[in-house]
């Protein structure tokens, strides 16, 4: 579903909903962080289990999410900002990927939906939130 706008997320969730989707992987995107308190909202609100790329979803009461850290990732950018300002030409800087990424649980939101998460998957998170 595309989500072009904030009101666009409680339309895409009564979709999901209604055509009976059985997990929702909500993408990366500047819109979608912004308005991960409404995507977690809708989720619980149609109970349905949702996947993020961001951990700032679960800790926004979201299920699970599986990507790169974004306080690492700027972390990691002021660095640069640092090295410029310092004289470093930017020609000179090799080029960063993330390459850990972290898998979080929110075992409180997993409750609500009636999930119960087997402990072989609780040992693989990074972070569970209770």
């Amino acid at each position: 579903m595309d989500v072009q706008k904030p009101e666009d997320v409680e339309l895409a969730f009564k979709k999901f909903k209604a055509e009976n989707v059985g997990v929702v992987v909500v993408l990366q995107s500047n819109l979608l962080i912004l308005e991960r308190a409404r995507i977690a909202a809708n989720a619980a609100a149609t109970r349905l289990p949702t996947v993020y790329g961001y951990r700032e979803h679960v800790e926004a009461g979201g299920l699970i999410s599986y990507g790169v850290n974004l306080d690492y990732c700027f972390r990691r950018a002021a660095t640069y900002v640092h090295k410029i300002l310092k004289g470093t030409l930017v020609a000179d800087l090799p080029v960063e990927f993330p390459t850990k990424l972290e898998f979080v649980i929110n075992l409180k939101t997993a409750k609500a939906l009636g999930l119960d998460l087997p402990p072989t998957v609780l040992v693989r998170a990074d972070e569970v939130i209770e």
